[in-house]
C-alpha cells in the first residue's frame, strides 16, 4: 500500500502549529509574538517572525509591521512661563514629528510650573509610568535627583537638556558648555565697554538651574581675569519672567547711574530691553542675552540688544531623540550625537 503524498506546501495556508514547529517554540509563544504581546525575548520574536515569513503566513506589509517595534514614547518636560526660547523648543517637539519618524519615536511636550523642584519631581514620577523616556530641563534639588534615580532603577532613561543635574543617574546631557557661555558673555561685555570704568550686572532666571549658576561663574571669572575696571554689582533673579526682568532692570538703572552692561543669563530679554528703552539707555548699556527668538531678533535689529548667545533648538531636540534611540538599540548613549555648539549672533550676522 502506497502512502498518500503530503499536500504541496502552497496547497494550504500555514498554521500557528507550523510556525511553532519551524521556530522550535510553543504555539502559545507564537500567539504572543503574532499578537505583539510582551513577555517574549527579542531573539525568540525574531525567530518566530522569520519562520512566519518563510511560511508565507504574513504578507510583506504585515510582516514588516510585525518586525517594527512599537515607537518609543518620549516626553519633554519643560518649564512654563515667558521664556520664549523654551516655548519655541516645546512647540517644535509637536510640529517636527516627521523629523523623528526615522527613529520610530513619538514625542510630546508637557509644560510644568517653573522653578518648582517638587512639581518637576512629581511630573517625572507621573509621566514615567506611561512613557519610555523623559527629557527635562533639570532643577538642582534632592527631590529631582531622587525621582531620576527611581526611574533609572526601573530602566527608564532620563536626558537633561539646557541645564544638567549634578551627581545624578541621568543618561546624558544635551546643552551648551554653560561656563564657557558665561565667559563669552563677560568677554563681549568687557570688549564692548572698552577701557572705561563701569558697573555691570547679571539677571538670572534662577540659580536653581545649574546652567545659570555655571554661566554666572564663567562671567565672573573672565571679568576678574581680563577687565579690572569693571565692577560686578550683583546678581538679580527674574525667573525668566518679562515683568520681573523689567522691574529688576529699572531698579538697577536707578541704583547705578553709571551702569555699563547687563548680562541676562536666562530668558525674557524683552523685559530688560523695555526698561533700557524707557530709561533712554538702550544705546548706552551693553546688553547680552541668551536664545535667538523672534523677540531677541527684533531687539538685535533695533540696537537695544548687542549680542545673543544661542544654540539650535532643532539640533538640541534631534540629539535627545538620537540618545533615546541609541539606548533602545543597545548603543552608547552619545554614539553619533554631535556636541552642542554655541553661536554668538549680532545684528550683522542674523541667520
Amino acid at each position: 500500500m502506497r502512502d498518500n503524498p503530503s499536500p504541496p506546501s502552497d496547497a494550504r495556508r500555514a498554521r500557528v502549529v507550523d510556525i511553532a514547529r519551524a521556530a522550535q517554540v510553543s504555539t502559545a509563544t507564537v500567539d504572543r509574538v503574532l499578537n505583539r504581546r510582551p513577555g517574549v525575548r527579542d531573539a525568540t520574536v525574531q525567530r518566530v517572525l522569520k519562520a512566519a515569513g518563510e511560511l508565507d503566513y504574513l504578507p510583506g506589509p504585515e510582516l514588516y509591521a510585525a518586525l517594527t517595534p512599537p515607537p518609543l514614547r518620549l516626553v519633554f518636560l519643560l518649564p512654563a512661563g515667558t521664556n520664549r526660547f523654551i516655548r519655541m523648543l516645546g512647540d517644535m517637539v509637536g510640529y517636527s514629528q516627521e523629523h523623528w519618524a526615522p527613529f520610530n519615536v513619538q514625542c510630546r511636550t508637557v509644560f510644568i510650573e517653573s522653578f518648582n523642584p517638587h512639581e518637576l519631581a512629581d511630573a517625572l514620577r507621573r509621566h514615567g509610568q506611561r512613557c519610555d523616556g523623559i527629557a527635562m530641563m533639570a532643577l538642582e534639588h534632592p527631590a529631582v535627583r531622587e525621582a531620576v534615580a527611581a526611574l533609572a532603577a526601573r530602566g527608564l532613561p532620563v536626558v537633561t537638556l539646557i541645564s544638567d543635574l549634578s551627581n545624578s543617574e541621568r543618561a546624558a546631557f544635551v546643552g551648551l558648555d554653560n561656563r564657557a557661555a558665561g565667559r563669552t558673555a563677560g568677554y563681549l561685555i568687557g570688549r564692548f565697554i572698552g577701557a572705561r570704568a563701569a558697573k555691570v550686572a547679571l539677571i538670572a532666571g534662577s540659580l536653581s538651574y545649574k546652567a545659570h549658576e555655571e554661566r554666572e561663574a564663567g562671567f565672573l571669572h573672565v571679568i576678574d581675569e581680563m577687565f579690572p575696571r569693571l565692577e560686578v554689582v550683583g546678581l538679580r533673579e527674574g525667573q525668566d519672567d518679562a515683568g520681573k526682568n523689567y522691574r529688576q532692570t529699572r531698579a538697577l538703572l536707578e541704583q547705578y547711574p553709571d551702569m555699563g552692561g547687563i548680562y541676562n543669563i536666562g530668558g525674557a530679554s524683552d523685559g530688560v530691553a523695555r526698561a533700557l528703552k524707557e530709561a533712554g539707555r538702550e544705546q548706552k548699556v551693553v546688553f547680552i542675552g541668551h536664545g535667538l527668538t523672534p523677540d531677541t531678533r527684533t531687539l538685535l535689529i533695533d540696537g537695544s540688544m548687542d549680542a545673543v548667545i544661542t544654540q539650535s533648538p532643532h539640533t538640541t531636540l534631534m540629539s535627545c531623540v538620537r540618545i533615546f534611540a541609541n539606548l533602545r538599540d543597545g548603543r552608547e548613549a552619545l554614539s553619533g550625537v554631535e556636541t552642542t555648539r554655541s553661536q554668538v549672533i549680532f545684528r550683522e550676522n542674523l541667520p
